[in-house]
Formats: structure tokens, sequence, C-alpha cells
């Protein structure tokens, strides 16, 4: 049951994620979170963004309201597209121009509302504004590790005119100043939510970073508040919104790990953003064969080079339909998790103290990984010199060191420690959450 807040700290949250699953699902975890202690939550997306959204728990349903905002129409944004998930990588500054359009539709809900608290994303550069004229102060929800934001913030805030920016930094720093179709910059859009931000939430905590949550809060010069790394709960075999189809997907899936030995497999996945040329999926495809070990490759089909893929290899299983993730690293059979290095598939894999073979495609995919390192729960593919390409060798030579040699145990050992100390530990990330809530307690304004 939701616990029930008293009505003179009762707070109403609106909460406004970019439209990116991956920016969406976080935001929902927390919401949920928070809607527990008795606080309202408004969370607002679009239509078919919020229908595709987990069912939400039924004691919750009085805590939560969805507001659905329709996308307005932009030429070049193909119809009934309304997140990142159904758009190419080129057509995604074409999304963010719809989603300036919400700005009007917006404010009219945040007039007639006036919640206490705006949660939003990097994106709505135009909402701080509106909020101070409102009087309803705004938080940055942060979905990315504090390294990654730290090195964004410090690039664009304090060396956007320095050639001193740290190397690591460089390519960020040229993808968030990059002119797009939506006619505002990323580096734009961030620098003016931070500043009109009265703190950042940011999902992490001091165990994982807590050099970079002290540097990031001297950097931002405004409270940064950890809300703990918001693992999802593991999907329940009686859960609402399981249908049919996905229940007999799950049954073969779960046939195949079944009879594969305990910590033998190595999961493959790269998120749903990740589009990977012909020559990208066929050296990983080879370098699974060459690796020796069995493999679950979940590929969905937009990330894949061609719609012609054997389902069936010598090693494995290359899987084009649904496939409930968490259940998967759940498995006993998993010994190791082939990942892009998306910040919430790496807390979803440590959370079951699966270690991770490290394969990142793009910067603050990099950044994560250097994360991972730090704390020794991971294997890198190596990456030549001359174009940053990766072979069948290197992806071969990292999955056999990660199942078979010391190094990987080693991983595995360290992932188990970091399974029962931080990433699985629900305790320490209720404290995060109760410390997270107490501050917008203590905060909040006197605006009805």
């Amino acid at each position: 049951m939701a616990e029930q807040a008293n009505d003179n700290k009762k707070l109403h949250i609106a909460m406004f994620p970019w439209l990116a699953f991956g920016h969406m699902i976080p935001s929902y975890e927390l919401a949920k979170l928070i809607a527990q202690k008795g606080h309202k939550i408004s969370f607002i997306s679009t239509p078919r963004n919020i229908k595709r959204l987990p069912k939400l728990p039924s004691n919750l349903k009085p805590f939560v309201e969805f507001i659905e905002l329709p996308l307005p129409h932009v030429e070049n944004l193909p119809e009934n597209a309304e997140s990142t998930l159904d758009v190419p990588y080129d057509i995604v500054p074409y999304l963010k121009k719809a989603f300036d359009g919400l700005q009007e539709p917006l404010t009219k809900f945040l007039e007639s509302s006036t919640p206490h608290f705006v949660l939003y994303d990097f994106a709505p550069f135009w909402l701080p504004p509106i909020c101070s004229n409102l009087g309803i102060p705004c938080i940055f929800f942060c979905i990315f590790c504090a390294f990654c934001e730290y090195l964004c913030l410090d690039s664009i805030l304090i060396k956007a005119h320095s050639n001193s920016i740290e190397e690591v930094a460089k390519p960020i720093y040229g993808f968030l100043t990059q002119q797009n179709e939506s006619g505002v910059t990323d580096a734009l859009r961030l620098q003016e939510i931070v500043t009109g931000a009265a703190a950042i939430a940011i999902r992490s905590c001091p165990e994982v970073e807590g050099q970079s949550l002290k540097i990031l809060e001297s950097v931002f010069k405004k409270p940064v508040i950890p809300v703990g790394l918001l693992p999802p709960s593991p999907p329940q075999s009686n859960d609402e919104d399981n249908n049919d189809d996905k229940d007999e997907n799950w049954s073969t899936i779960l046939k195949w790990l079944d009879e594969q030995e305990k910590r033998s497999v190595i999961y493959v996945a790269f998120g749903s953003e990740v589009k990977l040329s012909d020559e990208e999926f066929i050296e990983i495809a080879m370098g699974l064969e060459l690796s020796n070990c069995p493999y679950f490759w979940a590929l969905k089909m937009q990330n894949s080079p061609n719609d012609d893929i054997e389902s069936n290899n010598k090693r494995g299983i290359i899987w084009n339909s649904w496939a409930p993730q968490l259940k998967i690293l759940e498995h006993k059979c998993i010994g190791g998790f082939l990942t892009h290095c998306g910040w919430s598939s790496m807390i979803e894999s440590l959370q079951f103290g699966c270690p991770l073979i490290l394969l990142p495609f793009q910067s603050e995919q990099e950044l994560n990984a250097m994360v991972v390192e730090e704390i020794k729960v991971g294997v890198k593919v190596e990456r030549n010199e001359d174009g940053g390409k990766f072979t069948r060798y290197s992806i071969a030579k990292a999955l056999r060191t990660m199942m078979l040699e010391e190094e990987g145990k080693s991983c595995r050992r360290h992932a188990e420690e970091k399974k029962s100390k931080i990433f699985g530990n629900k305790e320490l990330h209720q404290k995060y959450i109760d410390e997270f809530v107490h501050f917008l307690e203590i905060h909040k304004p006197n605006i009805n």
C-alpha cells in the first residue's frame, strides 16, 4: 500500500521526461516511488508513449495521473512517431522540434493545476521561465551517471570557449554543440535547463560515484541530490500487462535457458537505439561464435542491418521478437552481459550480480563504461586506434576473458558483492528516495 502523506506535507509533482524510453522509464520508476509515499504525481507525455508504459500497480492509481499532450505535427516526422524508438537517429531532431511544440499545452496545464514542483529532463529549454513566472520551482532529473553529467556541464558551462576540455569530454562537447534541425543545440537546451533549476536530482548514489557527485555539485553550485539507481522490480509471472504472445515468447526462451549450464551463457543486447552497421553485426556474430560460449542475443529488428537473420546459430540464439531483459538477466544460466553500456542496462544487470562485457557505441556510453571499469565489474572490448573499430577477434577475446579467465572470475565476484551491497540493495535505494522526498517537503512552495 502507498504510504499516506500528512495533508500539510502532501506534494503535487509534475514530471515531464524527454520522449525516449531510456528517459521515460527511470522517470516513471521515480514517480511510482514518490507516489508510494502518498504524494500526487502528474506524469506528462504523449498519448502513445503513455499507453506503452508498464501498467501502474493498482495501489498507486489514486496517486498517479497521466496527462496526455498530443504531439504537434512536424514536417519530416513520420505519423504516429512519438519517441526515439519510432524514428531513425537522424530524424530525432524533428522529434525535438515537435516536443518544443508542447510548450503551449503544457503551460495551460501548469497554470490550471499549479504543482509544487516540476521535474524535467534536458530537452524543454523553454520551460524554466514559464515555471518561474508561475512560482513553480524546477528540478532537473538527470537519468545519466554523475560522471557523464559532470563532463557535460563542465564542458558547456565552464570550458565552452577553452581549448582545455578534457580529452574524454571532447566528443560529448562536439555532439552537444552540433547544430540540428530542431533549431536548438543540445548544449543550449542543457544550459538553460541547468540554469533554471533549483536542484539536480540524479540517478546515482555515493556508493558508486561519490567523487563525481561532489564535483558535480561544485560545478553546478546548487544542490545535487542522488535518488539512488532506481533498479526496476523484476516482473512477476502474473503481471497484468503480460499477454499471450509475450507469455509464449518467454516460455520458449525459458526452455532454452533452463537447458544451459549455470553461469555459462552470454546475454547480448544493445538497447533500443543502437543501429548496427552490416560490418558491426557480422563482427559481433562471428565473435560470439569464435568465443565458443553459448549466447542469447536479443536483437531488435530496427537495430539489425537487414531482415534476413538466422534465428539459430551453432553456439546460441539470435532472438528477433520481444524478450524480457530482466527475466533473462535474473536466470541462473547467465554468466555475462555484452552491452552497449546504457546506464539503465548496466544497472539492471548489476542488480542481479551479472558482470558486463563493455561495448560502448556513443560518447555517454563510453563514460558509463569507465564508471563500471572503476568498480571492477566489467571487461571492455578492445577497439583499434585506427577508426576505433572492433573485430570478431576482440569480441571473442573479451567474451572468453569474462567467461573463462581469472579476470572474469574477479569481475563476477565484484559484481556479486556490489549486488548485495549496492545495486540490489532495496533498503539503500529507498533511503535515497526518502531523502529526496524530504528535500521536496521542506522546500515546498506556498503556491496553493
